[in-house]
């Protein structure tokens, strides 16, 4: 039971109001942020920091008008921004995301080079998620498709892919359905958020999203 005396649903507990756009989405879409010891704004990416939460969604512009005093005033004190700030987020999520593609692989739930996800893509596999590098040559990445019901990520460069599976640099990679996937799926789609370059499938032109 909530304040007030209304029930508290699941819905309201994984939604959260940007402090800069004022919009209220699911957690999913946003960054949270506290204030430390020394009164400076610290991404908490895990969102496992102890402290009150400062929502951003996923935007690079919208991070940087935070940095301009929607955090002091969020915060309702005076407070520091870490110069950088927007760029090192974007470092942390990009790291949560190869080590949770890692963990995906080690889980015997990823593969990688263009034959064997080709093979899964075309063999009746359950691919939840298609990842292709950023700077990968889009006539190599057109000749893969995202399957319906499933995510295609562009986001990674191919040295950031290469790190996930253990290897110098990865241009195809692919995620079978599974708890693990769906994480990546959720981080992401925070990163695809900073790093939006229009990283859409060759193949298809854009994202197939299952719900």
């Amino acid at each position: 039971m909530a304040r007030g005396g209304s029930n508290k649903t699941k819905g309201d507990a994984s939604e959260r109001r940007c402090i800069v756009s004022g919009d209220t989405q699911p957690k999913a879409g946003l960054i949270r942020f506290v204030v430390g010891p020394d009164n400076q704004v610290v991404p908490d990416i895990l969102e496992k920091l102890p402290g009150r939460g400062m929502w951003v969604t996923s935007d690079a512009e919208l991070l940087a008008q935070a940095s301009k005093g929607q955090f002091s005033r969020s915060a309702k004190a005076p407070v520091t921004v870490p110069e950088g700030l927007v760029d090192e987020v974007e470092r942390q999520l990009a790291r949560r995301v190869v080590d949770l593609i890692a963990l995906a692989r080690k889980a015997g739930l990823a593969v990688c080079g263009f034959e064997k996800v080709k093979g899964w893509l075309s063999g009746g596999a359950h691919v939840r998620v298609l990842l292709q590098a950023s700077d990968g040559s889009d006539r190599g990445k057109a000749k893969l498709w995202t399957p319906e019901g499933a995510r295609y990520f562009g986001c990674l460069t191919s040295d950031e892919l290469g790190l996930a599976f253990g290897r110098q640099s990865v241009i195809h990679g692919a995620l079978a359905t599974g708890g693990l996937s769906d994480r990546v799926v959720e981080e992401a789609s925070r990163l695809r958020g900073l790093r939006d370059k229009g990283d859409g499938n060759p193949a298809v032109g854009k994202d197939k999203v299952a719900r």
